[in-house]
């Protein structure tokens, strides 16, 4: 199978945008639009021409460069069927289990509501690569401005059952943040304290931590880990559902 080409960019205060292209067909896909003159500025840089946006849900920093990048470009616009709030410039509303074809690969959508009702998420599964939005970060999860902690605990869990190869891109640099709070709930995780060095040492840097590896997750992301035995006794909350452990944590992630 052959490989496409991944381009991250920065834009905002801590937003990552992504270029996907394909060197046979020459096809690109721009995974969210919150800045056009950025986006606009990362095909330059790759000399690659734009034909596919991909829209994971309606916040604006995801969609306000979305109009002026498709006047200028003329791509096709997939975005999340309508569920909260109108997106102006979608050419199709997609939801979970469908799937289209970009450059003869396969991409599949992931309904993942939580932090929006409308979030989607895309999956290809031959290149091992998920776009995760602002569902699942690295050590983190989005927020939950529109969904209930069950509805984003049964969206992690879609993710969950995906190869662990899987590498995983998304939408914030928020990793050393997360981390510090990771370790408030998980502190005797040796891979997790190994990881947050590292990551200190990335950031010192100003390099990003994005994108990160499902498996890494599972093994160190407390918002995937409501099962393990230790998080449950460090939180008092041994004969809880996995949902309810889930909720605690993110709330005590609202307030740290």
């Amino acid at each position: 199978m052959k490989k496409l080409l991944f381009h991250q960019y920065e834009y905002g205060s801590d937003n990552y945008g992504v270029l996907i292209h394909d060197p046979q067909s020459k096809a690109t896909a721009c995974v969210d639009v919150g800045d056009a003159t950025k986006a606009i500025g990362a095909l330059e840089e790759k000399k690659w021409s734009l034909t596919d946006i991909w829209i994971t849900h309606h916040h604006p920093d995801h969609t306000d460069g979305l109009k002026e990048l498709k006047m200028k470009t003329g791509a096709f616009v997939y975005g999340p069927k309508i569920v909260s709030q109108h997106i102006e410039g979608l050419d199709i509303q997609l939801t979970q289990d469908d799937q289209f074809v970009f450059a003869k690969q396969i991409v599949k959508i992931i309904h993942t509501p939580g932090h929006t009702t409308d979030m989607i998420n895309f999956y290809l599964p031959s290149q091992n690569i998920l776009f995760s939005g602002d569902t699942l970060f690295a050590l983190g999860c989005g927020r939950l401005f529109e969904g209930t902690p069950f509805m984003m605990w049964e969206s992690l869990k879609k993710l969950m059952r995906l190869p662990e190869k899987t590498i995983v891109y998304c939408s914030h640099e928020y990793t050393l943040a997360n981390a510090y709070f990771s370790l408030s709930i998980d502190p005797s995780n040796e891979l997790l304290k190994d990881r947050v060095k590292s990551i200190e040492s990335l950031r010192k840097a100003n390099i990003p931590t994005i994108p990160t590896e499902l498996k890494v997750e599972l093994d160190t992301n407390p918002f995937l880990r409501a099962a393990n035995a230790q998080i449950r006794e460090n939180l008092n909350m041994r004969n809880n559902s996995d949902a309810e452990v889930f909720e605690k944590i993110r709330t005590l992630k609202d307030n740290f």
